[in-house]
């Protein structure tokens, strides 16, 4: 995990996105070949499903933890599995569906995060992580999408 003790944790989350946005906008010239990195296949639609899997996942533990639950496991094929889908045409269609699903994916986490005190942050119920901790945690989600990188 990044370590940013200055950062706000929502900041960690919604500058995150912005960064894989901000690749997402050169991925529209994508030649259909995908990338080898780390004996993983890198694909712009698996960057954003790996994102927005990420972000869903946690959203899903933090929200189960806050309301006294066990969250349930997480059962995502992640970076392993490349899909018929992963391997489609990236669009600017898909870029403008992109910015929406993971900007809102992004405000639903900051309102969440930054609804919650100091002490829900640093002292959050359940096991695992701290909320700070798992938004900080967050910012590893753009590994697919820097595998890929710029396509400028």
């Amino acid at each position: 995990m990044t370590e940013h003790p200055q950062q706000a944790p929502a900041q960690a989350v919604t500058g995150m996105v912005d960064h894989v946005l901000a690749l997402a906008e050169t991925w529209t010239v994508w030649d259909g070949r995908p990338a080898h990195v780390d004996d993983r296949v890198h694909t712009p639609h698996k960057a954003i499903r790996r994102v927005a899997d990420h972000l869903i996942d946690h959203l899903a533990e933090l929200e189960a933890r806050l309301a006294g639950e066990t969250p349930l496991p997480d059962h995502w094929h992640a970076s392993t599995t490349t899909t018929a889908a992963d391997l489609a045409p990236f669009t600017q269609e898909d870029l403008d569906e992109v910015r929406s699903r993971l900007t809102r994916l992004a405000r639903v986490w900051a309102n969440r995060l930054d609804a919650l005190t100091v002490h829900q942050l640093d002292h959050s119920p359940g096991e695992g992580w701290t909320f700070r901790e798992l938004a900080l945690h967050l910012e590893e989600s753009t590994y697919c999408a820097d595998a890929l990188g710029d396509l400028s």
